[in-house]
């Protein structure tokens, strides 16, 4: 069913193309290698499984809020045959582009990730890069999980990579400003509903130009982020507090979450 609610913050192109730099910058761009190994380890599935008529086939792997697709080229080099989803059309156009210069065959959709499902199909689907919590409306964050759960095959492994509450609590600073790819970036940072949720404010200067957006991340801690994806029906939900599995303890890094249908 479409999703017919009012227009939020992340409907704003307009954002992701002035951020772009920002949040996808070279340090985030070397990580891909690292990420994808730890997807392929986590999912735990053979490179290539049977299909239907016995015959072997590629993986296949649903990458939800794909942006710029970093992570989808990367798997589709390693033989995944990948969906990238994404709200944002720019995007895809430039994760097109780059699938095209290096003969990569990677479905792209441009579709909201709350409507998007394909019951059944995907071995592995994964929502990455803290793209989850934003929504404004709790119950699309349910929705969302659900629709993946639904587009998993039996024994099917869904992926969440987030910023779990309690390394936000850990590490929180009220305002910070920081430079990266030639502009100047300030933020605020404001706890919301007994830590609920993390207002954000950041100030991007580039050019003696000056753009601002407010935005709001609703936070979960690890056993409620287990507890929703049980709700949605996985059979087994692990916790992890990087790619290399390590434990979600006082020294993780992020918050990754691995549900087994």
């Amino acid at each position: 069913m479409a999703h017919n609610k009012q227009t939020e913050w992340f409907d704003d192109t307009g954002f992701w193309e002035q951020y772009a730099p920002i949040m996808f910058d070279d340090a985030h761009w070397a990580e891909v290698p690292k990420v994808a190994d730890g997807i392929t380890q986590l999912a735990r599935l053979d490179q290539y499984s049977e299909n239907g008529r016995g015959q072997q086939r590629n993986p296949r792997i649903l990458d939800l809020c794909c942006g710029f697709g970093r992570i989808s080229a990367e798997l589709a080099r390693r033989g995944f045959a990948v969906t990238g989803v994404d709200i944002t059309g720019t995007y895809l156009s430039a994760a097109q582009e780059d699938a095209a210069y290096e003969n990569l065959e990677i479905e792209y959709i441009q579709a909201d990730a709350r409507n998007f499902s394909r019951p059944g199909f995907f071995d592995i689907a994964v929502n990455l890069y803290i793209s989850f919590g934003y929504f404004n409306d709790p119950q699309d964050d349910v929705s969302l999980v659900k629709n993946m759960y639904e587009s998993l095959g039996p024994g099917g492994v869904c992926i969440i990579e987030t910023l779990g509450k309690e390394i936000v609590v850990r590490d929180f600073v009220e305002a910070e400003w920081f430079e990266r790819a030639g502009r100047t970036v300030l933020t605020e940072y404001e706890a919301v509903d007994s830590w609920a949720m993390l207002k954000n404010r950041w100030i991007l200067i580039h050019d003696s130009q000056r753009v601002e957006k407010t935005f709001t991340q609703r936070l979960y801690a690890a056993s409620e982020l287990r507890t929703l994806m049980y709700a949605a029906g996985f059979a087994a939900v692990e916790i992890y507090g990087d790619w290399d599995e390590r434990r979600y303890d006082q020294r993780a890094e992020k918050l990754i979450v691995v549900g087994r249908k």
